[in-house]
């Protein structure tokens, strides 16, 4: 059987991205600020089987950069030797909805028990009003488990 090449798609559909993208691990988005400095944020993600779909209270400063230029890099990564490191690359669409977005809340009771989940989301609720989801479709995806996958300075 042929090995899934770095970049493909099909790579989401592997064991080791399937755990990362189920885990507790907050992604990092890395995207182009308005001087054209690069940033990057750790921040919950929720994963719907095609696409990475993050919240934002829609005053957060990231949005404007985001509008500006979309591109952007998330990486979710495990600390415990040997390392996991999912890396996506896409396009961030930026949607604006009333509420507590339904993939946050669905974040929120992944990286929480379901007590602490409700309880954070009843005082963020109290805090604001709407959020604008950041939605980004796969484009490219890269996966290092460092036994079968390496980074490709040391694969053959």
């Amino acid at each position: 059987m042929k090995a899934v090449q770095q970049g493909s798609l099909d790579l989401l559909q592997h064991p080791a991205a399937q755990e990362l993208l189920h885990s507790k691990i907050p992604a990092r988005m890395a995207y182009v600020w308005m001087d054209g400095t690069p940033r990057v944020v750790p921040i919950w993600f929720h994963w719907n089987g095609r696409e990475i779909v993050m919240a934002t209270p829609p005053r957060a400063p990231k949005l404007k950069a985001l509008k500006n230029n979309p591109k952007v890099s998330l990486t979710i990564d495990e600390n415990d030797f040997p390392q996991k490191v999912l890396l996506i690359r896409g396009t961030a669409r930026l949607e604006p909805i009333e509420g507590i977005a339904p993939e946050y809340a669905a974040a929120s009771d992944r990286y929480f028990d379901p007590k602490q989940a409700e309880a954070w989301l009843s005082q963020l609720r109290m805090l604001i009003s709407s959020q604008v989801r950041i939605i980004v479709t796969p484009e490219w995806v890269g996966l290092l488990d460092f036994e079968t996958r390496f980074p490709s300075a040391i694969s053959s």
